[in-house]
């Protein structure tokens, strides 16, 4: 019989999706941007529609808010993530010394200082 861990594994790596030789599914940010651009420009879209029942313009809206929703999230969530990703490397390295001078003069000489 063969081990359900292993298939599942092997389902995911063959439905990986490459962008220039990049998985989509490791870059921050991407799926939400993608989705919430698309929920977006869909409803803007039907929405432009049904107010003034011209095809093209609605369409150029839809695809116009698509692009404008997916490039505004995806430069808001890539700037918290930068963001986030800066703030746990400063407490890496933070916890990396609190380790180091545990213990030590150091230690009790910056904590008399603060």
């Amino acid at each position: 019989m063969d081990d359900p861990r292993i298939m599942v594994e092997e389902e995911l790596t063959k439905r990986e999706l490459r962008v220039f030789g990049r998985d989509v599914s490791q870059i921050p940010c991407f799926r939400n941007s993608f989705l919430y651009g698309i929920g977006g420009g869909v409803a803007i879209g039907i929405a432009t529609f049904l107010g003034t029942s011209r095809t093209r313009l609605s369409t150029h809206v839809g695809f116009g808010s698509f692009f404008t929703t997916t490039l505004t999230y995806w430069m808001v969530c890539r700037y918290q993530w930068s963001k986030k990703r800066f703030e746990y490397q400063q407490l890496k390295e933070a916890m990396r010394k609190q380790g180091l001078y545990e213990g030590t003069d150091l230690e009790r000489q910056i904590l008399e200082e603060a």
